[in-house]
Formats: C-alpha cells, sequence, structure tokens
C-alpha cells in the first residue's frame, strides 16, 4: 500500500499491518520464538547473508518487532528504522555507531539528561570533540558547524525547558559540511513534527512516550537514511539492546491511537499554559504554542501542534514545589511523560536526575521548575486541579 498520500492517524492504524496475518488474525501476533527454523540449509543461508527476507534470530530480527519498525518508519517518512530495548538504547546506539576516535560532534545544552551525560561523561572518554552550544545561539551553533563535525545532534522541543531550535536552518547548515544530523522528536512525535521533511537524516524517539502512551511500555526506535539506520543496526545486532516482541507489539498498539491522543494533549497543554501564565504565583511558563514564547514564531513554520508538554516555575524555592505538587489530585507524581494520565515533577526527580544542583542551574533549569506532561483527561478538572494546588503555595 502506498502510504505517501495517508494521513498520519491512519497511518497510525495502518502502517506495517496491511499484510495478512496468520489464521486471519486482524492484529499482528506475538512471536516470541528466539530462533527461527529452516528445512533448506540454502534457504537458511541466503536469509542470513540478506538475500532474501526472513528471521534468523531475534536478536537480530523478528516478525512483531519489524511491524513497530514499519510503522514508525512511515510516519516519519524515513527510507528505514530499528528497535531499541529503550530510548536511551536507541541514543547511545546512534551516538556509539556513528562516532569514532577524534570525532566532533555538535550539539546543545538543553539536551534530556541521559543524552548529556553520554555528552559530558562517556564521548570524552573515547577521545570524542563534543561541543555542547547554548540552545538558542543559532549563530554560535552555525559557528561550530562550520569548524566541522561528525554528527550534529537536536532537541527540539528540548526536555524540560521547551526550547525551539530552527531545524531546517541548522540542518541545512551541516549539510554544507558533510555532517550527519540526527534529531530526537521524542517531545514533537510525528504527529506534530517530522524532521525528515526539514532534511535531517536521522530521528530517534523514546517509544515509551508518547508512542506507547500508556507508561506501561519501555522501548525506543531510529529511523531515517537506510545506509545510516543499517549501520545502526548493525551495531545494535551486537550490543544486543534489542527490542523484544511483547513491548513491540505494546508498542504497536499503542501507536494506533496516537493521533487522538496527542491532539488532545495538544489541545490540554495549551490550554493548562494560557491558564499559568496569568497566575500570580507562576513567574514563568515554557510552552512553545503560546504567543509570548521566544520559539513560538518559529514552532508554528516546523509543527503542526505544539505537544502534550509543558513546564513552569514558581514565587520561591524547591519547598514551594513539593508543596504545589504533594497538593495535586490528578497528577502522578512520577518520572516519563506523553501518558495517557498526566504526570508531573521537577527536574531533579525526571529528566535530569543524573545531574547534580550546579549541573542543572548551568544548563538554566532552575530547581522552581515543575515538567508537566498533559494527560488525555478534561482540561477543565485539570486547571481546577492546578488552581487549588496553587492556592496551597
Amino acid at each position: 500500500m502506498d502510504f505517501s498520500k495517508i494521513k498520519s492517524g491512519t497511518a497510525a492504524v495502518w502502517a506495517g499491518e496491511t499484510i495478512h496475518f496468520s489464521e486471519g488474525a486482524t492484529t499482528a501476533p506475538v512471536v516470541n520464538s528466539v530462533t527461527f527454523a529452516y528445512d533448506d540449509i540454502d534457504e537458511w543461508f541466503d536469509v542470513a547473508t540478506g538475500k532474501r527476507k526472513g528471521h534468523i534470530y531475534s536478536r537480530n530480527t523478528n516478525p512483531t518487532v519489524e511491524v513497530l519498525e514499519e510503522k514508525i518508519r512511515i510516519l516519519e517518512n524515513a527510507e528505514a528504522a530499528t528497535a531499541f530495548a529503550t530510548g536511551m538504547a536507541a541514543i547511545s546506539n546512534t551516538l556509539f555507531s556513528l562516532l569514532s576516535y577524534g570525532d566532533r560532534v555538535v550539539s546543545i545544552k538543553d539536551s534530556y539528561g541521559g543524552t548529556s551525560k553520554i555528552f559530558l561523561d562517556h564521548l570524552p572518554r573515547f577521545n570524542v570533540d563534543v561541543q555542547l552550544c547554548e540552545t538558542s545561539d543559532h549563530e554560535q551553533l552555525e559557528e561550530e558547524i562550520k569548524k566541522g563535525c561528525t554528527v550534529l545532534y537536536l532537541e527540539s522541543p528540548t526536555n524540560p525547558t521547551l526550547k525551539i531550535l530552527d531545524l531546517k536552518r541548522l540542518i541545512r547548515s551541516a549539510q554544507k559540511t558533510g555532517a550527519i544530523t540526527v534529531v530526537d522528536n521524542t517531545f514533537a512525535t510525528p504527529i506534530n513534527q517530522n524532521p525528515i521533511s526539514l532534511g535531517t537524516d536521522l530521528v530517534v524517539h523514546s517509544a515509551t512516550k508518547f508512542l506507547g502512551g500508556h507508561s506501561d511500555v519501555m522501548g525506543g526506535l531510529v529511523c531515517g537514511r537506510n545506509d545510516l539506520v543499517n549501520r545502526i543496526f548493525q551495531f545494535r545486532e551486537i550490543n544486543g539492546a534489542s527490542l523484544h516482541a511483547s513491548s513491540a507489539y505494546m508498542i504497536t498498539r499503542g501507536m494506533k491511537t496516537l493521533e487522538l491522543r496527542v491532539l488532545r494533549q495538544n489541545q490540554n497543554a495549551l490550554r493548562i499554559a494560557r491558564f499559568l501564565q496569568d497566575h500570580p504565583k507562576v513567574t514563568d511558563v515554557f510552552y512553545p504554542g503560546l504567543e509570548s514564547h521566544p520559539g513560538h514564531t518559529i514552532a508554528k513554520k516546523q509543527m503542526s501542534g505544539f505537544g502534550g508538554v509543558l513546564s513552569f516555575s514558581l514565587q520561591g524555592g524547591f519547598d514551594e514545589v513539593k508543596r504545589l505538587l504533594n497538593n495535586l489530585q490528578f497528577v502522578h507524581l512520577a518520572a516519563s511523560l506523553g501518558s495517557v494520565s498526566t504526570l508531573a515533577g521537577p527536574p531533579k526527580t525526571t529528566s535530569h536526575v543524573e545531574m547534580s544542583e550546579t549541573q542543572r542551574k548551568q544548563l538554566g533549569i532552575p530547581e522552581s521548575l515543575i515538567r508537566y506532561s498533559a494527560g488525555i483527561e478534561n482540561a477543565e478538572d485539570l486547571i481546577d486541579d492546578l488552581d487549588s494546588a496553587l492556592a496551597s503555595v
């Protein structure tokens, strides 16, 4: 089936699942088999060497996982895709498969905390030159790209301060130097943003978040140029960070309602952001859907929706954050985001738990910040809940 003219909501349901499954099943089966047998040695060898389609061993490929990979490939308009056990496995495998001793990577200071740890603690041990730029300083990013880099790694919107990068501008700059561009699209999802259409080489997702959508399964995905995805896939085969068939099934099931959930979460987050920006006890609201957001104009150009996550700062310090969070009713005080139920917490226990207060401060993340991932509840109830909790601050 040609999905090039199919809307994303339809693709989320049907992509990867237009084939006839065994016994006429309308849902892709969970294939738990570790290994796959062949009656003919020559056929087995052809599959093993890639001369014909098939599966050998589930650490490498699996029929259930293949359905998920095809779904994200189509949703992101990519040439190829491969899956991982977690989002961090997708990010780390991508970076370690693309970077070698003496290479240079350019990125931003506002990337997810786990990604930052790779940049700050792990890649330098392999003599990879890491240059982290001020996220909003496109000129600095372009200057560092011009100096030469192997990989340009971007994230937009950023976690947790929702900064917006002009992806098309920065990708174009990287193309001039021959750098490989990677964009973390977890916050936006393919419903709100398609970085490949803006020119990026690769897109990574923590499928644990919006794609799965129910906080009950972990996974990661990488999609993009066929040659690069194949490099990453070969590294993952040996690294062993494979996605289990049962997890792939659950993410695939979650993705069938992706558009419905994301559109509702977009609406909820915008309404909540508008409420918070007018509240006297809130000092800052970070959400690209607000006209006051510094990246709003760029976000309108490259996004069809502004996402389900926002963050805000309170007057006072961390004691006020604790008081507010402890008085919320319709919120799980928990890490992660993108779930059908609302999740909230401070960066020191969520996105940047691995970092010290000093490191978070250097990245522009105040201790008074709360990351709030809007679920699919009624916006009126969430706003009333926030209003009541703010009264206790």
